[in-house]
């Protein structure tokens, strides 16, 4: 039983994230019933929480039974024995979800729950893209809609995007639809000496195109010793003066090993958060880059779907659709894993 003292005592020294990331016990009182709450659902109806490292902290240390990045999440949604899978991220991961778990109902509690790398891009705009480009193999980023992977080759994730275009057995790829980290992929496989053709689409994280070198120049002065940890979906400047790029888990695993103690890390900032509960002798520094899509995500809204789901909170798939998509999210973990 989680009360509000004990909510304080976790979330309580939590300095970075914005207002929304900011712990009061007034605000652990409103939280602590919730939390109790949906915690006794998940019992009763044999439901299981899945939370990107994006969402508020109260939502991945309250309720969530896994935490993590778009693979990892993939994996847990594949593994679960619940009948009912509640994510609580953006709708294109609980697409992913559904696709892998036909069987199980999938809730999205979140409204908005967009992306606007998903948004970027359509099932019809790819079979365009297919028809002009017929040598092409075609490779999506995991932050897709399940139209979007059905007319893929294999889906990819930040954590793995470079082996699988590597091992892809065509020179030839088209990538979508992530301008920035299809910049990113051509920059590393021509700096490791493998020769393809890529084209790539125009979409963009709203939340990491906003980083820049100048924000890096500023805080290695003002400190020196913190490390620069930064996502492939920022641009290439930005890559190419971080100490470390990866995934949020790599990111995560890369803290946790290194004997750095300070970090400025170029992501959504509930990672930030995350890990400043997680690591407290850490420091982590630097300014607040919020994504509204995952942030929307409440737990009152994961009350909400558990006791009464509206029709809008169902994932419903094409069976067509979710075979096509499965097909290429299979592909993903064949070439990541084999």
């Amino acid at each position: 039983m989680v009360t509000a003292e004990s909510l304080y005592k976790k979330l309580g020294n939590i300095k970075i994230g914005g207002n929304v990331c900011k712990y009061t016990m007034e605000k652990c009182k409103e939280y602590a019933p919730l939390i109790n709450e949906i915690n006794e659902l998940k019992k009763e109806k044999n439901a299981v929480i899945l939370a990107h490292s994006y969402v508020s902290p109260e939502v991945i240390h309250g309720v969530s039974d896994y935490s993590g990045d778009s693979y990892e999440l993939s994996k847990n949604a594949q593994g679960t024995d619940a009948e009912t899978i509640v994510f609580s991220a953006v709708r294109f991961m609980a697409e992913t979800a559904k696709i892998l778990n036909p069987e199980k109902q999938v809730l999205i509690p979140s409204s908005p729950n967009g992306c606007t790398l998903a948004d970027a891009i359509s099932g019809e705009e790819v079979k365009r893209l297919k028809a002009e480009n017929p040598d092409f193999t075609f490779i999506c980023y995991i932050n897709t809609t399940a139209e979007v992977k059905a007319e893929c080759d294999v889906c990819v994730t930040s954590s793995n995007v470079y082996k699988i275009a590597e091992n892809v057995p065509n020179d030839k790829i088209f990538f979508v639809p992530d301008k920035l980290m299809g910049l990113n992929l051509i920059e590393d496989l021509k700096a490791r000496g493998i020769n393809k053709t890529i084209k790539i689409h125009h979409g963009t994280c709203y939340a990491h195109e906003k980083y820049d070198e100048d924000m890096i120049q500023y805080i290695r002065q003002q400190y020196p010793d913190a490390e620069v940890l930064s996502h492939p979906e920022c641009n290439a400047g930005v890559l190419k003066h971080s100490d470390y790029v990866g995934s949020t888990s790599q990111m995560i695993n890369y803290v946790k090993a290194s004997t750095a103690n300070a970090f400025f890390l170029l992501t959504e900032c509930g990672l930030s958060a995350r890990l400043q509960l997680e690591l407290p002798d850490k420091k982590f520094v630097g300014t607040c880059t919020l994504c509204k899509y995952m942030k929307a995500n409440t737990l009152e809204d994961i009350l909400r779907v558990l006791k009464a789901p509206e029709q809008k909170d169902i994932v419903e798939l094409d069976e067509e659709i979710r075979k096509r998509a499965l097909h290429c999210i299979s592909e993903m973990f064949r070439y990541t894993e084999g």
